[in-house]
């Protein structure tokens, strides 16, 4: 994936939380599933934030745009042999986002609701 398919991917995984805020912890750890290039992690940050996709202040980012990730259509399963982006556990289902920017995955079943903000 090049630099701008990478920025792309993590602003619009920033624009569909489940809830009207969360930390910049809560957002790196959903970019990390991404890039974890910190360098990267900033530039997405900066251009969700240039895009008026996200405001900060505080520590605290806050979504603009009220769509979120709706699982019976923006969630797919696969069955395979795959390890999950967020914490590299084995997993034979994999759960993955359908996002304009193309699709992020795979991960397994507890990783897939924190990335959407599901707990």
């Amino acid at each position: 994936m090049d630099e701008d398919d990478t920025v792309a991917l993590g602003v619009e995984l920033l624009s569909k939380p489940e809830h009207p805020e969360l930390s910049v912890a809560e957002a790196v750890d959903r970019i990390e599933t991404i890039t974890t290039n910190p360098s990267m992690t900033r530039t997405i940050l900066d251009e969700a934030e240039k895009r008026g996709v996200i405001e900060r202040e505080n520590g605290i980012i806050r979504p603009q745009g009220g769509s979120y990730l709706r699982f019976e259509s923006d969630v797919v399963t696969k069955e395979g042999d795959f390890s999950c982006r967020r914490c590299g556990t084995g997993i034979s289902t994999g759960y993955f986002m359908k996002l304009d920017a193309g699709e992020h995955g795979p991960f397994g079943s507890s990783c897939i609701r924190k990335v959407t903000g599901r707990e």
